[in-house]
């Protein structure tokens, strides 16, 4: 599945919220070295290095596509393009922060015990994942793949995103591998302008590419009208054009 920054960074600063709130939750001290999991154009790799500007800090990413936009926006910070399951670097990391990437990443029971290894004496694994799988926009999604002429192609399209578990899940899992853990649970209501084409744009550079990545140009199209008309009646729209768009999220910090 392709990734394009040019489409995620169109709500940089809504993604941005849940980056900050998880960084304010990290100590500031005694932090050398820090490592961003799935840094994407590097908006959220930027807001570690301003958290911790004295650190060494390292990028990772899949996408070539993600890692040229955030070479060009922080040409002092090293990256690597690789997949974070595959990663052996041994560390150790004062911070590794995972945002928003770990829903696409299978068998966390065996991720995260790696991902804590990898932390020196003290370090802080800190994680955010989408927690919308249930929310309008994505039922809809599936809905709509389902029932529609593209459905044998999209037969699969919803696994693409790993299943994940519930806050007592994370905690006790980390609980065993950690002097510390912290779980808890956000909802960010963004407004967005636009009407429900606004909520589809945020889609596209996130949840549907699953979806969007079998088809073909036309089928694109319809595929991506049909949905729009369906959350039209889930996220209705303001007068000024605005629609509010709920979306929940799964923190958890842990401390080795």
């Amino acid at each position: 599945m392709s990734w394009s920054a040019e489409q995620y960074r169109k709500f940089e600063d809504e993604r941005n919220r849940p980056i900050r709130d998880l960084l304010a939750q990290i100590p500031g001290a005694g932090v050398a070295t820090a490592v961003d999991m799935g840094c994407g154009p590097g908006n959220s790799t930027e807001l570690l290095r301003d958290k911790f500007p004295d650190a060494a800090i390292l990028g990772l990413d899949s996408s070539a596509n993600m890692l040229g936009a955030a070479r060009k926006r922080l040409p002092g910070v090293r990256f690597e393009q690789c997949d974070i399951d595959r990663w052996d670097d041994p560390g150790p990391f004062d911070v590794m922060l995972a945002n928003a990437v770990l829903q696409w990443i299978p068998n966390h029971g065996a991720l995260l015990p790696g991902l804590v290894a990898k932390l020196a004496p003290g370090g802080h694994l800190a994680v955010q994942i989408p927690d919308n799988l249930e929310e309008p926009a994505h039922v809809l999604m599936r809905e709509t793949a389902a029932t529609g002429p593209w459905a044998g192609k999209l037969a699969r399209a919803s696994r693409a995103r790993e299943s994940r578990h519930g806050a007592d899940w994370y905690y006790s899992v980390l609980r065993r591998e950690c002097a510390q853990a912290d779980v808890w649970r956000t909802v960010y209501h963004h407004p967005l302008p636009g009407g429900p084409g606004a909520v589809v744009e945020w889609f596209k550079g996130t949840g549907l590419r699953p979806f969007l990545e079998p088809l073909d140009e036309g089928e694109r199209a319809a595929f991506l009208a049909r949905y729009e008309e369906s959350l039209a009646g889930a996220y209705p729209t303001f007068p000024d054009g605005t629609v509010l768009l709920p979306f929940p999220r799964l923190f958890f910090l842990a401390r080795r």
